[in-house]
């Protein structure tokens, strides 16, 4: 299967605690130019949850996983092993597949540089990139990654679009309600499309 250079497969957390930086994940990858995927896309009882990421992936030139989910659940006082699954298959597509999947980029995401050390030391030597939690801080590392790995001259200056993701985040709730949406509670496609109908906005 052949990847595309558009699509950016997205493995972060789902839950409302990390809203807020999916979003800016989202915001950020659409914003340069590129098509968010993420196992939210689509919700097809026809296809099981790994076989779904086994296509998204393998359709996927570039991805970017965050791994600063690691606190137990308070359930069941277990870690979720959800993001580093991904990211092994993630690797593995690029280590193990045919020429095109070879040409696969990523770009680790952790709240701190070297944290990741504690918990998954086989990534020594890779560049992981901190965000301190701090959704801009995100939205400029997927900005500087789309723009290393792809080369594209119609990616917006940092400036630019930190400025543009701060007027989105306030005029979301008011984007939602024309809408009919609730802001709270924003299913994928309907904040791709809001943030689609933004970044196009945005260019005119």
């Amino acid at each position: 299967m052949a990847s595309s250079a558009r699509d950016v497969f997205i493995n972060c957390p789902f839950d409302d605690a990390f809203a807020a930086s999916f979003q800016a994940l989202v915001f950020a990858v659409l914003s340069c130019g590129f098509r968010a995927r993420c196992a939210r896309e689509m919700d097809d009882a026809a296809e099981t949850r790994i076989d779904k990421l086994y296509r998204i992936i393998a359709e996927s030139r570039y991805s970017i996983h965050d791994l600063s989910r690691t606190e137990l659940d308070p359930a069941n006082q277990l870690p979720r092993f959800n993001m580093p699954l991904e990211l092994g298959i993630f690797l593995g597509a690029k280590r193990f597949g045919d020429d095109d999947q070879a040409q696969k980029r990523c770009m680790i995401l952790d709240t701190a540089q070297y944290r990741f050390q504690m918990f998954i030391s086989d990534l020594a030597g890779m560049d992981i990139k901190a965000h301190g939690g701090d959704p801009r801080r995100t939205v400029q590392h997927v900005r500087d990654f789309l723009l290393a790995v792809s080369r594209r001259k119609t990616i917006p200056p940092t400036v630019e679009l930190l400025d543009s993701y701060d007027r989105f985040v306030v005029a979301l709730p008011d984007l939602s309600a024309t809408a009919g949406l609730d802001p709270a509670d924003l299913r994928f496609p309907d904040f791709e499309r809001l943030t689609q109908a933004w970044v196009r906005a945005e260019h005119r």
